[in-house]
Parts: structure tokens; C-alpha cells; sequence
């Protein structure tokens, strides 16, 4: 593999890594959280008073549940991460499809309207976009199915 094909994959896995380990750890804090806590984790942005609430039980399970979904997700993409550093280019994929999914609706939903910071979330969405476009330059990167790659 060329030099600059092998540093392009390497610096994705890297941005992979970083995105994986904080949706895993926001995973945590969501799921470790009371619901009021929950929310204010996820919204940063709004004023944190505003979300004190006596919220349901139901309530409180979903947001265990996007913990819990955060958490997952974060981890794929950290495996991954892993196997792009090792040139697995089917990782290159799996992370786009499973972090670059996630975080179209998080830019979507949290990002556009206001409700989060710059840190880490919309940071976050750049670390994505900037991993898949990296690493799909690797593969569409012409000669990439020779076998001396």
C-alpha cells in the first residue's frame, strides 16, 4: 500500500477511535444519569433549568435506551478503527454505515436546531465525515483491488 493511502487510512481509524470512545463514554453517562441528567447531557446547549423535570419512568428508559444505543455504536466504531488501521476495507464501511448514520440524525435533530455545542458534538460529526471521506479516498483510490495492495 502506498505511503499516502496507508497515512490516509491510519488518520481515519485514529478520528474512528476518538468518535468511538466518547459515544461510548456518553453512552455511560446517559445510562448512569437520572433522566434530568440524561437530557442535560444530551442538549447541552439549552439552559440546563429548563430541563428539570419529575419525568416519567417511560421517559427515563428511553433515554437508558440511547444510552445504551450511543454505547453500542461507539464501540463498533472503535473496533473498527481498529481493523482501518490494520487496512481491513470492509471496516471502512461498517463505520461509515454504523457512526456516519448515527450522526446524520444527530446533526439533524441536535446540531441544526440549536440544542448542543460546538464540543463535543457537532466536533464529533466532524471527526465522522472527516474519517469517511478519507477512507473512502482509499477506496476509490485507483488500483486499490491489485493484489500488490
Amino acid at each position: 500500500m502506498p505511503p499516502l493511502k496507508l497515512r490516509l487510512l491510519r488518520i481515519s481509524a485514529v478520528l474512528w477511535a476518538i468518535w468511538g470512545a466518547v459515544h461510548i463514554f456518553a453512552g455511560v453517562i446517559i445510562i448512569t444519569s437520572d433522566a434530568t441528567g440524561a437530557v442535560q447531557a444530551v442538549v447541552d446547549a439549552v439552559d440546563p433549568q429548563t430541563l428539570v423535570r419529575d419525568y416519567p419512568a417511560a421517559a427515563g428508559a428511553l433515554f437508558n435506551q440511547h444510552g445504551w444505543n450511543l454505547g453500542w455504536i461507539g464501540l463498533v466504531t472503535l473496533l473498527c478503527a481498529v481493523l482501518i488501521w490494520r487496512r481491513n476495507m470492509t471496516a471502512v464501511w461498517l463505520a461509515a454505515l454504523v457512526g456516519g448514520l448515527a450522526d446524520i440524525g444527530y446533526f439533524v435533530f441536535l446540531d441544526l436546531p440549536g440544542h448542543v455545542h460546538f464540543v463535543p458534538g457537532t466536533l464529533m460529526t466532524v471527526f465522522s465525515a472527516s474519517a469517511i471521506l478519507l477512507s473512502f479516498a482509499v477506496w476509490l483510490w485507483p488500483g486499490r483491488h491489485t493484489v500488490s495492495d
